[in-house]
């Protein structure tokens, strides 16, 4: 793994997933009479905290990307394995070139 990666996943991947996963499904789940209003909910919610980047690519990028991991962390249980699926996911788009379009020079 490179230097990259690792930093990535430690300080930008991990820490998202504690939040829109971890916290998200340990703390809401329950409220909700669905595990798919569940998902989809944590999809939006996911999806929201990107607003910041004006694009809405990135708006719809990232509710699919909040679905799939929503649906590992349900599966899984695992903060870390879905932090390493979002850190794999993420230095993809790095690497076809579409990190400019999430805010950070790729």
């Amino acid at each position: 793994m490179g230097v990259d990666f690792v930093y990535v996943c430690a300080f930008s991947v991990y820490p998202q997933e504690l939040i829109y996963r971890t916290l998200y499904f340990n703390r809401y789940q329950n409220l909700m009479k669905s595990k798919w209003i569940s998902i989809i909910l944590n999809a939006l919610v996911f999806s929201m905290a990107h607003l910041m980047f004006k694009n809405t690519l990135v708006l719809i990028m990232t509710f699919l990307g909040g679905l799939l991991f929503a649906l590992t962390f349900l599966k899984t249980k695992s903060t870390t394995l879905v932090s390493i699926e979002h850190a794999i996911y993420g230095s993809w788009l790095f690497t076809v070139g579409m990190g400019d379009m999430l805010g950070f020079p790729s």
